[in-house]
């Protein structure tokens, strides 16, 4: 949902930027690796010593780099199926990269095993709705739908409460009590968003092969 609205005001900020890149030639790709090899060091390095504040921090710096690439290539004239696969795969690797921090943490010194498998169910579960989509358009179906809790909603969610979680560590009492909260609304919400794509794949697949079974049937006729 929220891709709809923030990509298109990002995109507009970050035109300038993505411009001055390319005058220093800086390339998209370029762009992608470092900046998933930035959200990868602020997660795993930050989160799971606590330090939810700074890696957030760090992320946030980071993370803008999945807008600026494309504003690149495009800019550029260089969109290409390598940079549009390069991105994606990347994406899975960074979420990867957040969530396993959040596991790591409550794995060892957040001593919360519940919370843990929880931050490991977010974790997979984005992947697989991220696959749901790709493998119902690999085999020619639409897709259409959004669902309820998309890429951009599990980052958001998580990183503001994780930001906010961080400010325990400056003295700020019972704040901590939110990233808990925030990675059970992800785990439920991407739930949700797994059960609409994987009906939607349903119901289209029903209904073309509906439609191959009478475009069959007229031509035999």
């Amino acid at each position: 949902m929220l891709n709809k609205y923030a990509r298109a005001f990002f995109t507009r900020v970050l035109t300038p930027f993505a411009a001055f890149l390319l005058r220093r030639g800086v390339s998209p790709d370029a762009v992608t690796l470092i900046g998933t090899a930035g959200v990868m060091a602020g997660a795993l390095v930050f989160f799971p010593r606590g330090e939810f504040f700074w890696g957030t921090i760090v992320i946030t710096l980071f993370v803008f780099s999945d807008l600026v690439d494309g504003n690149m290539a495009r800019q550029a004239g260089i969109s290409s199926r390598w940079g549009a696969f390069l991105d994606s795969t990347l994406d899975r690797v960074a979420d990867g990269a957040i969530f396993g921090g959040f596991a790591l943490w409550y794995a060892g010194r957040g001593d919360n095993n519940v919370l843990c498998a929880v931050a490991i169910f977010c974790l997979a579960s984005g992947q697989v709705v991220s696959y749901t989509k790709a493998r119902g358009e690999a085999i020619g179906l639409p897709v259409a739908v959004n669902g309820l809790v998309e890429r951009a909603e599990r980052l958001v969610i998580s990183l503001v409460a994780a930001g906010l979680a961080g400010l325990h560590n400056f003295g700020v009492p019972a704040i901590q009590v939110l990233l808990p909260v925030a990675l059970w609304i992800v785990a439920v919400g991407s739930l949700v968003t797994l059960i609409q794509r994987v009906v939607t794949v349903r119901r289209e697949s029903a209904e073309a092969d509906a439609a191959a079974a009478r475009a069959a049937g007229e031509a035999g006729a």
